[in-house]
């Protein structure tokens, strides 16, 4: 471990639920560095002390992380070696830790992945929606205003969408994706991943909006959506079709070649443009 001349940051992914899913490099790193850096210390405690690691725990949260860079910094270069965990999962994915990060890089301070559990890639694995492309958007703002402004602007994505959703907001903030993203599209809300009671309800949005408000759920929850509907491709006209080939033989492309820019334009395949120009039903 470490590096020659200063510190390492080594940055630890920590079971979102499993114990056993911590890593035996997990643990080794945990146990050997000086100190552990966690938005919970009790919560990292429990989990040290589960694996009988002794390395003292320090706090680093959204409140003193601007204070905090800085010693760590002084530390790092001193030669010591640190952790960052999160109370679960892959750091700075929702968590505090990406200034302590940053800061390092920019220091030419060696930062080191310690890979493991994440919601959010468990829940694309398992929510049988497509998993990429897909977008990270954390957890929704507390207010209903700034929450409409961020579905809005997640609308306008054509691919897969994945939320950390708030345990004591969960029926509002999925009524109110229902309302930003469309009722109607499909979506897997997902609670207690790795544990005894793991869940998985698949349904639209809509009908998962109206689930939650019938039946409150506890636990931190995690939404895949999928992507939305394609919008219904305008119908091409063989006359559209014939002008479009014309115009690309115009610019004196070869047959092939003009075939292919032709069926481009109109959103077909060569093999759809063939059939219509041809007749074929």
């Amino acid at each position: 471990m470490g590096s020659e001349g200063g510190g390492t940051l080594y940055v630890v992914a920590t079971p979102i639920g499993n114990l056993g899913d911590l890593s035996p490099r997990a643990r080794d790193v945990l146990a050997q560095v000086r100190l552990v850096l966690a938005e919970d210390t009790r919560v990292v405690r429990k989990l040290l002390n589960h694996f009988g690691v002794a390395t003292p725990a320090r706090s680093l949260h959204e409140h003193n992380e601007t204070r905090e860079v800085p010693r760590l910094l002084a530390l790092l270069r001193s030669g010591a070696e640190l952790a960052l965990v999160s109370d679960a999962g892959t750091p700075l994915l929702a968590d505090p830790g990406f200034r302590l990060v940053r800061a390092c890089r920019e220091q030419a301070i060696p930062v080191v992945a310690v890979p493991g559990p994440s919601a959010v890639t468990a829940a694309l694995a398992i929510a049988g929606l497509p998993p990429y492309p897909f977008t990270f958007a954390g957890f929704l703002p507390p207010s209903a205003g700034a929450r409409a402004r961020v579905l809005t602007t997640l609308a306008a994505l054509p691919h897969s969408l994945v939320l950390f959703l708030s345990p004591h907001r969960l029926a509002i903030e999925l009524a109110a994706c229902a309302d930003g993203l469309g009722g109607d599209r499909e979506a897997a809300l997902l609670a207690e991943l790795t544990k005894l009671h793991e869940r998985c309800r698949l349904d639209t949005l809509g009908g998962l909006a109206a689930w939650a408000a019938r039946e409150p759920s506890r636990g931190e929850h995690t939404l895949v959506i999928g992507p939305p509907a394609a919008p219904p491709r305008a119908e091409v006209t063989v006359d559209a079709a014939r002008e479009a080939l014309a115009g690309a033989l115009a610019r004196g492309l070869a047959l092939p070649d003009a075939r292919r820019a032709a069926a481009q334009s109109l959103g077909l395949s060569r093999r759809e443009l063939y059939a219509l120009l041809s007749g074929i039903k």
